[in-house]
Formats: C-alpha cells, sequence, structure tokens
C-alpha cells in the first residue's frame, strides 16, 4: 500500500494527500510531527535527506517533494487526464507546477507562514505583494476558463489549489478575486474531495 508521510496543517501534504483521494487510491497516511522536528530525525532523513514533507513511498520507490509526487502519481496512476503526454499541453500543466513552487509559494505560502507560525525571516510586505500579484493573475486567467488548463481539472489545479485556497490564513483577503474563489468551489466540488482544515 502507499505510504504518505506528512503534516497535517502542511499544504504541500495536503495536495498530495488530495490527489491520492481524487484518484480513489488507498494510502496509509503517516503524521510527521512537526512541532517535534520528526521530520530532522535519522528516520525520516533516510526517506527523505532534506527533512521535509510530504513523502511518499510506493512499493520500492520513494518521492519526496509535492510537485514530483503529483507528478508521478498523474503518471502512475491518473493517465493523460491528469497530465498530458503531447508537448504542448504537458508544458502548459508544468507552467503552474512552478507558479505553485514559485509565486503561490512566495506570496500566499509565505504570508501564512507568517501570520499562523510567526515565521519571522519572511518579508510580510513582500509576501504580500507577490500574493496580490499571482491572485491577480489568477483572478484574470480564469475569467474565461473553468479549470487552469483546458476543460478539466489536472495536477494544476491540484497544486495550485492548497496556498490559494488557505490564503486567509495568511491574513489575505479573497473577495477581490471572484473567479478565483468560484474556481476553489469547483475544485471542492470533485468527486473524492477531502478538506483540510482552513478550507
Amino acid at each position: 500500500m502507499i505510504k504518505l508521510y506528512g503534516h497535517e496543517i502542511s499544504g504541500n501534504s495536503y495536495k498530495v494527500r488530495l490527489f491520492l483521494s481524487l484518484l480513489q487510491l488507498e494510502f496509509e497516511w503517516i503524521k510527521v510531527d512537526l512541532s517535534k522536528a520528526e521530520q530532522k530525525s535519522p528516520e525520516h532523513l533516510a526517506r527523505n535527506p532534506f527533512g521535509q514533507v510530504p513523502t511518499l513511498v510506493d512499493g520500492a520507490i520513494t518521492l519526496s517533494d509535492s510537485q514530483a509526487i503529483l507528478v508521478y502519481l498523474a503518471r502512475q496512476y491518473g493517465g493523460e487526464p491528469w497530465l498530458p503526454i503531447e508537448a504542448l499541453p504537458l508544458a502548459q500543466v508544468v507552467r503552474w507546477l512552478s507558479t505553485s513552487a514559485g509565486e503561490v509559494r512566495q506570496g500566499p505560502e509565505h504570508a501564512r507562514l507568517y501570520h499562523l507560525f510567526g515565521a519571522t525571516d519572511i518579508n510580510i510586505e513582500r509576501a504580500n505583494q507577490k500574493a496580490a500579484f499571482i491572485l491577480t493573475q489568477l483572478n484574470q486567467h480564469l475569467s474565461d476558463r473553468t479549470w487552469l488548463e483546458f476543460e478539466r481539472p489536472t495536477i494544476a489545479d491540484i497544486a495550485v489549489f492548497p496556498y490559494i485556497a488557505l490564503a486567509p490564513d495568511g491574513k489575505i483577503d479573497l473577495a477581490p478575486y471572484p473567479n478565483v474563489r468560484v474556481w476553489i468551489d469547483r475544485v471542492k466540488q470533485l468527486p473524492g474531495y477531502i478538506a483540510m482544515a482552513g478550507i
């Protein structure tokens, strides 16, 4: 059985849990207690030398990084609808994985870390600026489409969704972004959707 090591308040852990649920895959959830720094334990570092969550174990395969795990699960279990094979559609999806690891991380995710967890190494003004930028871009992008790419959900949506939906944890108001809010609600209606605290 697939094992997923993560933490329930980690948006990156959640996006993998969500995708596993959407794919209707059975998996064992194993909590890594971040308050006890279990992610830095020798046992966890043997699975994930970066000392982070999530980490996925599927038989002999061990993967870390939520974007990489989404790609693996999509190709191994989800198929073409979730991750296209052709060059251009594939590039369009991968662009959003980069956006998730870039602008979304630097904006809404950093604001959440600052306000919810008291991270002192974050420039909150810069995080707010980045959040406003990416939310404005997303709102415009979603003005004439249902999903981030194509007319179906892909791992692009799963990658971007958690920290956008969790933006209020970082004291970022989603009210000015109606298309984003409709998209969030649309993701919540997917068969197999599971919730996370704060969303």
